[in-house]
């Protein structure tokens, strides 16, 4: 069974390493300078994976080291120009999760786009899948939580994504299930439907949908 991508959070025991990318255990000390009578630097914590033995440095809660924070890769079957604004979210995560929430956001507007959804605004073209596609509930919770984190990203509102890497990183895993579910899924059934059913019984098939 596949585990779910967990990035990386302060003082969390166990995350996916931002460095060799496997889910271990964490071990977090805190810093200190001097050789004789040695400080602790105020704000300043590293975690040692277990995994692959090293660091990453932290200030005040927000990773500084490494500076690109591992995310789970985008799903294989999003279109490529998606894979891209996923990645480039990715990129910035640590630097500004602002930025990489609304980069989010126009992915959800891009891959709606892609499902053929109809509407003058992303809500309204999330309501025309729900409606005209019979959406499952929980793929509109996630469409609609990307949605309103990556416009608060834009347009501040009640979420303040300023420095919540921990917010913007929940964003991908969420697009990620919405792919998987909207694209992937359904292309493995058509796959293997079109492998297992005679041409005889499609066409039976056919005739019976058409009545």
């Amino acid at each position: 069974m596949e585990l779910p991508f967990t990035p990386p959070q302060f003082n969390k025991t166990s995350f996916n390493c931002p460095h060799c990318n496997a889910f271990a255990n964490m071990d977090w000390d805190d810093a200190y300078q001097g050789y004789l009578g040695k400080m602790m630097i105020r704000g300043l914590k590293s975690a040692k994976c277990v995994c692959c033995d090293d660091y990453s440095l932290w200030i005040d809660g927000l990773i500084v080291y490494p500076e690109e924070i591992s995310v789970e890769l985008p799903n294989k079957d999003l279109p490529e120009d998606i894979k891209e604004d996923y990645l480039e979210a990715a990129n910035i995560m640590s630097k500004s999760p602002r930025g990489s929430s609304a980069l989010l956001r126009l992915s959800i507007e891009k891959l709606v786009n892609f499902l053929d959804a109809q509407g003058k605004d992303l809500n309204a073209k999330i309501g025309y899948l729900v409606s005209e596609k019979a959406l499952n509930p929980k793929i509109q919770k996630a469409l609609d939580v990307v949605r309103v984190v990556g416009n608060n990203a834009v347009h501040p509102g009640q979420i303040d994504l300023k420095d919540n890497q921990d917010i913007a990183g929940k964003l991908f895993r969420l697009v990620n299930i919405i792919a998987k579910e909207m694209i992937t899924e359904p292309n493995e059934v058509n796959s293997i439907y079109e492998e297992l059913i005679p041409e005889e019984n499609k066409n039976g098939i056919l005739k019976r949908d058409s009545n």
